[in-house]
């Protein structure tokens, strides 16, 4: 199955997580489930952005200009009075403009002697004063439901005077990588034994997607065993199973029948993609499977071209596998089979300023030193032609 059709059918049926509030300060990184509106207007009234004196324009006109000081205004204690001709209010930045002044002649251009203050500059009207409602009005929608609320978005909800908002519920990714061969990172392995990682960096993709990982640990190639696991996920209740390994067509790989076994209706197995041909997609219940190889290289690329957008349909949120752009090609690269190949390249600059890629030389799929070194997979089409360095080519930045 080509990567778009695949994609299209495992997001088919994808239920939005529910709405629920949290505080403020426990919203960084969840998606905002509704637009959110201002309850208020910013600045509520007219203020000062200087530290100096509040005056009547028309007072300073002509300069050298000496007026009377009636008062003070700090920062949350406006004056109370009206500045009449020939008079200013000391103020300073953040507080109400008094009634009657119309500009902040600042102190740098002012000269105190007791009550009396000297003008040597002539602000002109309005200078220095931020009008009510600058910033944002009552009733104003500042964030779009679906944004991935950041430190941005959440200084400007706590200025919106919001101390809770609507967010929706995390998914909960499940994760069980498969194969006698794995043992965790930390663990001493076996003369025929290698460090599972598959498992790390799939869950590092959900919490940077929103979602919430379930590691359901590693289990051997034994179906009672595997299907324990499976129904952990079940019983938490899980929105997506994740599957490492085992589901591609050997003895061993015993994914998919027990699976079956559990009852999962299948969609789709093996997509037409390099790496990570043995994907397989389905549903048990109303929790989402996702089967990704067993490969590390493999097993990453899918996650980023298809958990990633499976997550962010949950949220509300069209979330795709990165930043699609073009680059020129650092060297030559050659034809391409009936597969989309996504190849593991260097990312820097050309002369004239344009991205650029340099390919690789191995793209061995269980190669993950390469995927952590590589700035981005160049995204090449089912045969595509020899291409020569200086071509451009999609690629996708990591």
């Amino acid at each position: 199955m080509p990567v778009a059709d695949a994609l299209a059918e495992l997001l088919k049926g994808v239920t939005l997580c529910e709405t629920e509030t949290v505080q403020l300060a426990d919203a960084n990184g969840r998606v905002l489930a509704q637009d959110l509106a201002s309850t208020r207007t910013q600045p509520p009234f007219a203020a000062s952005a200087m530290d100096g004196y509040a005056v009547r324009a028309e007072d300073v006109a002509n300069v050298p200009a000496t007026l009377t000081v009636i008062g003070e205004a700090p920062a949350g204690h406006g004056f109370e009075g009206v500045v009449g001709p020939g008079q200013a209010v000391r103020i300073f930045t953040g507080a109400p403009v008094p009634n009657g002044a119309d500009a902040i002649l600042i102190q740098e251009d002012a000269i105190r002697d007791g009550d009396k203050v000297t003008a040597t500059e002539s602000p002109a009207r309005g200078l220095f004063v931020r009008p009510a409602g600058l910033d944002f009005s009552k009733g104003e929608v500042l964030i779009a439901g679906g944004a991935k609320l950041g430190y941005r978005d959440l200084a400007l909800a706590a200025a919106m005077n919001h101390a809770e908002l609507p967010v929706r519920r995390r998914p909960v990714v499940a994760i069980l990588a498969t194969g006698d061969e794995l043992v965790r990172p930390g663990t001493e392995p076996g003369p025929d034994q290698i460090i599972a990682s598959n498992h790390a960096g799939v869950a590092a993709l959900v919490e940077d997607c929103g979602g919430t990982a379930l590691d359901l640990g590693i289990s051997p190639d034994e179906p009672v065993a595997m299907a324990g696991h499976v129904r952990r996920a079940i019983e938490a209740k899980a929105d997506i199973l994740v599957t490492l390994g085992g589901a591609s067509v050997g003895d061993h790989d015993l994914v998919q029948d027990v699976l079956g076994a559990q009852g999962m209706d299948l969609a789709f197995w093996r997509i037409a993609m390099r790496p990570g041909k043995p994907l397989m997609a389905g549903h048990l219940g109303p929790m989402k499977v996702l089967g990704l190889p067993g490969n590390p290289v493999s097993s990453l690329v899918c996650a980023l071209l298809f958990l990633k957008p499976l997550i962010g349909a949950m949220l509300g949120k069209e979330i795709g596998p990165g930043v699609e752009t073009e680059a020129v090609l650092a060297s030559p690269i050659g034809e391409n089979d009936r597969r989309q190949d996504y190849v593991r390249a260097e990312l820097g600059k050309a002369d004239d300023g344009r991205l650029m890629v340099t390919p690789f030389a191995k793209q061995d799929s269980s190669m993950l030193a390469l995927l952590a070194k590589s700035g981005a997979l160049i995204i090449r089409p089912p045969h595509a032609k020899p291409l020569p360095a200086g071509a451009s080519v999609p690629i996708l930045k990591l």
